[in-house]
């Protein structure tokens, strides 16, 4: 029987993909715990993911440079204010969806009287916890962090729905560009090189989305991927319907671009997963990665992969990456465009999210 709590907290700080695929830990302990102030602790640029979803009380938020940098300059004081910040907040239960020393000393922080976790969190995360549960690590991460609440005496829901923060809605609908228009949005950057999908494959596959009668295709990514991604900004100069977004969009903004898009197209990256929480068609291209434990959650059917015997499936990788990504060809993503498009399983996505299942 799962025990009275008055204020919960979810520690998941990152990456921006991570966070999104545990939303289904938030909206399992919103069951449990109904009355329950929820809060998550999440990386400050990554808040907007969470901010807006209706089973969450409060977002605690912390700039990960700001206490890095205080930690390498001996400057202990804001590091150790934040984690008093977190002990004043008397916290009943802390489940620790990440299972890393960070969180696991933000958990420890809280003083909790139940601190959940992994038993086997890596960089001895488990020190923080006083509940450390020991699951199978051939799970997918949406599976084990379902696991890890179940083992908690919660109800595990796999509600992937995402939230887009009003603001950010407001401002798209007022975009001349894009509001009412039917896009494709093309995310073709990764952190690792060797998830990344030629760029001009990428270029070829824009011009060829434009042929099939989409009004327009968005391109996205950092402001630091923008060489990377150069045959595509220049065709982008030259072919108006092309959007330019990179660098140039809020994870907020970014949240809402895919939300109202006919097709996604990403590498392995963040944009598959907020894809997958608005439910909306999807051409993930994945080369070195287990998709089976990090792919888009219960949507397998939408990654291209050719992974053959004796393929390292390692990301950090680069050189075996590049291989395993040049093996995807345009034409066949193209068609998959072409015939997933406008078609999600569970209608299109408006203001209103639905289930992915």
């Amino acid at each position: 029987m799962v025990p009275n709590a008055q204020r919960v907290l979810l520690i998941r700080p990152s990456a921006l993909g991570d966070v999104c695929r545990s939303v289904p830990v938030l909206v399992s302990l919103r069951a449990a715990f109904q009355d329950a102030r929820i809060d998550w602790l999440v990386r400050h640029e990554f808040a907007p993911a969470v901010a807006a979803h209706p089973a969450l009380s409060r977002v605690v938020s912390f700039e990960r440079g700001a206490l890095g940098r205080s930690l390498a300059s001996l400057r202990v004081g804001p590091t150790l204010e934040f984690l008093k910040s977190l002990r004043r907040e008397r916290y009943s239960t802390v489940v620790d969806a990440q299972g890393l020393a960070r969180s696991g000393l933000f958990a420890w922080a809280t003083a909790a009287p139940r601190r959940a976790g992994f038993a086997d969190a890596r960089e001895l995360g488990w020190i923080g916890l006083n509940e450390r549960h020991r699951l199978p690590r051939g799970l997918h991460a949406v599976d084990r962090m379902l696991a890890l609440v179940h083992a908690m005496g919660i109800t595990p829901i796999h509600d992937m729905r995402l939230y887009t923060p009003k603001p950010d809605l407001d401002a798209f609908h007022a975009d001349p560009h894009l509001a009412g228009r039917r896009y494709a949005l093309l995310a073709p950057g990764s952190r690792w090189p060797g998830k990344r999908w030629p760029p001009d494959r990428f270029a070829d596959l824009a011009q060829r989305s434009l042929e099939m009668g989409l009004d327009a295709v968005v391109v996205v990514g950092s402001p630091g991927e923008r060489d990377a991604m150069a045959p595509l900004l220049d065709l982008a100069r030259r072919e108006p319907r092309l959007i330019d977004r990179v660098g140039r969009t809020s994870v907020g903004g970014l949240m809402a671009l895919i939300q109202h898009a006919a097709v996604v197209v990403a590498n392995d990256s963040a944009a598959v997963h907020i894809a997958v929480g608005f439910d909306r068609p999807l051409v993930a291209l994945y080369g070195p990665t287990r998709v089976d434990l990090v792919g888009p959650y219960r949507r397998d059917a939408d990654v291209i992969q050719h992974a053959r015997p004796g393929d390292r499936l390692d990301h950090k990788d680069e050189t075996a990456g590049r291989a395993m990504m040049e093996r995807i060809q345009t034409a066949e993503v193209a068609d998959r465009v072409d015939r997933v498009r406008d078609r999600s399983p569970h209608g299109p996505a408006g203001d209103q999210n639905r289930s992915p299942g």
